[in-house]
């Protein structure tokens, strides 16, 4: 699998350029065109410059490269935002161009980034996830439960979201793991 490594400065605009095109393409039948096209490449770039020179929330970001070296997706997360769950972590994106969604990338990035939570501490990990969007499967697959939906608004409409969590992060990281070795699932 190709290597997940930190996020370095460097990497803002490609990030961005991924952020904005992952964006468009996952949620175009979730979303209403004006609220998608909301999202600018000049917005997340600023957006991303700022993250990486200045993290908050102990943030923490790491890319995927493919078998060219080059950026294909990213996550990031750090402290859980809303403090209403009982969750301590939180992703807060991960996106990953098209053409290299279901071929493992995903699961590795959320690998590398559940390594990377716990080694910072992190006991329990939260995710947001757009209701209709079937990327929420992916959360479930890998042990996420729902917790909570809540209307979120983008640009000028209002959107469901539903929050699903990992309450055992170790647990997260293990399964990984054992699955990138080709263990049998720990009990």
């Amino acid at each position: 699998m190709p290597p997940v490594r930190p996020a370095r400065f460097e990497d803002a605009e490609t990030i961005a350029e991924i952020h904005v095109n992952s964006w468009k393409s996952t949620y175009e039948d979730l979303i209403d065109e004006q609220d998608l096209s909301n999202t600018t490449l000049e917005h997340r770039i600023a957006l991303w410059e700022t993250v990486l020179k200045t993290p908050l929330n102990g943030q923490i970001a790491f890319v995927i490269e493919n078998g060219e070296g080059d950026v294909v997706g990213f996550v990031s997360g750090g402290k859980e935002r809303t403090k209403n769950y009982g969750y301590d972590g939180e992703i807060y994106a991960i996106y990953l161009l098209d053409e290299y969604q279901g071929k493992g990338y995903g699961k590795e990035m959320l690998k590398v980034f559940s390594e990377g939570m716990v080694a910072a501490g992190y006991k329990s990990l939260l995710v947001w996830v757009l209701t209709h969007n079937p990327s929420s499967q992916f959360y479930i697959k890998y042990g996420a439960d729902p917790i909570e939906a809540e209307k979120v608004t983008i640009g000028q409409g209002t959107y469901e979201e539903t929050a699903y969590g990992w309450n055992d992060l170790r647990k997260l990281t293990e399964r990984l793991r054992d699955e990138s070795e080709n263990k049998p699932p720990s009990k």
